[in-house]
This record gives structure tokens, C-alpha cells and sequence, in this order.
């Protein structure tokens, strides 16, 4: 027998709604996504939700999601337009690992976050970690942006960028050597805020720093994330590599 929903008083749907703050993300240990092909990126990543929420008569989701009238869905709903499907998961970290790490330091911009997770799973890179003063990347603006990545892409959170795995390498637009491919066996690539970059602080403990040779003077934190990650693994691909998306590292072809 399907269930549906028709009080806005309903528990569920107040649960819901307050999973769009940080706050309840960070109590709970969920996070929601909204549409059809978050759902399926999800499902394709043998990730199970903890409950669901659908459009009353659409079909869609997973068995097992509640029917909900769309009034109520749509109130529920972080997109203006609303959205047919709402699904909640749960968290997954884990400590920092290489062999290809990206490291975000107070990079405050959901939508940057959750890009550079979708250029992370494109290049193969084996982990995101998170810094002090990051936007949160289980946020509906960047789970939308990560394009499904948020459920593939390894997430770590780091006090101190001594825990990075192999070679830390500052991207620093200041720095005199550009960055190249060549490169240790594992490294981490170390991205600063949007406006500032990386403080001194942290430049200073990397083993070194590389500019992106550009012709004006700085790039935004999730553009140049991706131009940092296809410069590092442009060698392995030009050998004949290949992505693996199940060990998240180069492979021969």
C-alpha cells in the first residue's frame, strides 16, 4: 500500500525541510538531494537512501519513497521550480588519501565546492579534503553542482594540511615555477579561497608551490582546481592512460 503525505504538519517533511541548513546536515549526519538524475547518480553509486520523497502518482524514485502531495513537495523543495524527487543520504568521510588528493582551504563557495567534486571524479583524483572555513559540500547548492560526483568522490575533513597524503603542492599565483606534470608518485594539490588563496602559513609547509601560467591574474577556486588536475594527470593520459573510476587513479590503457 502507498503512503501519502497531505499535512504540512507531517514529521517527516519538517525533518526534511530543516536538512536544507547546515546545522541539522551536521546533527543528522544526512544530506537531501532533489531530482531524478541525483537519484539515479546515487543508485549507480550503490548508495541507498535513508528515505525518500516523490511527486504523488509520478512513479519515480526508489522503492520504498513516500508520495507527497505536490503542494507539500514543492514547499519542501531549496529549487525555486521545485522538484519531482527528493531523496536524503547519509554522510560518508573518510581520512585523506592519494594517490591524487585535492585539498580546499576556505573555499566558501558551495557552487565552487561542489565543482570541483565533479572535476575531482572526471580526472580520477581519490579524494576531496576539506579545510577550515569550507562551504559544505553535502549543501543543495553544491550536491546540484557536483552533478552526482558528491556520491563517488571520497570526502575527508583536515585540521592541519601536515595529514595530506604524499607531495603538497600550493597553488599559488604568486609562485615562479608553473606547474607541469611531472610530479611525485602521490601528491596533494592544495587550493586556496576564492579571493585570497592560500595563506602564507600554508604555502610555507608545502614541499613546494606552482603558479597556472595565465594571462590575467588569478582564476576562480574551481577552475583552477580542474586546470590543476588535467595539467597533473596530462602525462599519464598521453602515455595511454586511462581514468579507472574504481581504484580513482591513472591506469595503462
Amino acid at each position: 500500500m502507498t503512503i501519502t503525505i497531505k499535512s504540512p504538519q507531517n514529521p517527516r517533511l519538517k525533518t526534511l525541510k530543516r536538512l536544507a541548513t547546515r546545522r541539522e546536515r551536521e546533527r543528522s549526519g544526512h544530506f537531501l538531494v532533489e531530482g531524478e538524475d541525483l537519484v539515479l547518480a546515487a543508485r549507480a553509486a550503490g548508495r541507498v537512501a535513508v528515505e525518500g520523497f516523490r511527486l504523488a502518482g509520478c512513479g519515480l524514485g526508489e522503492s520504498g519513497f513516500l508520495d507527497v502531495e505536490p503542494e507539500l513537495l514543492r514547499a519542501v523543495s531549496t529549487l525555486g521550480s521545485g522538484t519531482r524527487v527528493i531523496g536524503v543520504y547519509e554522510q560518508q568521510w573518510g581520512e585523506p588519501t592519494g594517490p591524487l588528493c585535492v585539498y580546499l582551504h576556505r573555499v566558501g563557495d558551495p557552487g565552487n565546492v561542489g565543482t570541483i567534486l565533479r572535476s575531482a571524479q572526471a580526472f580520477g583524483a581519490s579524494c576531496v579534503a576539506l579545510g577550515p572555513g569550507c562551504a559544505d559540500p553535502h549543501s543543495p547548492k553544491a550536491v546540484r553542482a557536483s552533478m552526482g560526483a558528491i556520491f563517488s568522490v571520497a570526502l575527508a575533513r583536515v585540521s592541519d594540511v601536515t595529514e595530506l597524503p604524499g607531495e603538497r603542492v600550493a597553488l599559488d599565483a604568486r609562485a615562479a615555477v608553473p606547474l607541469s606534470g611531472e610530479h611525485a608518485s602521490s601528491l596533494t594539490l592544495l587550493v586556496g579561497a576564492e579571493r585570497d588563496g592560500l595563506p602564507a602559513d600554508v604555502v610555507d609547509v608545502c614541499e613546494r608551490s606552482a603558479r597556472i601560467p595565465i594571462a590575467s591574474e588569478s582564476l576562480n577556486a574551481a577552475m583552477a582546481a580542474t586546470v590543476a588536475l588535467y595539467e597533473v594527470t596530462r602525462e599519464d593520459r598521453a602515455r595511454g592512460g586511462a581514468i579507472d573510476p574504481d581504484s580513482s587513479r591513472v591506469r595503462p590503457s
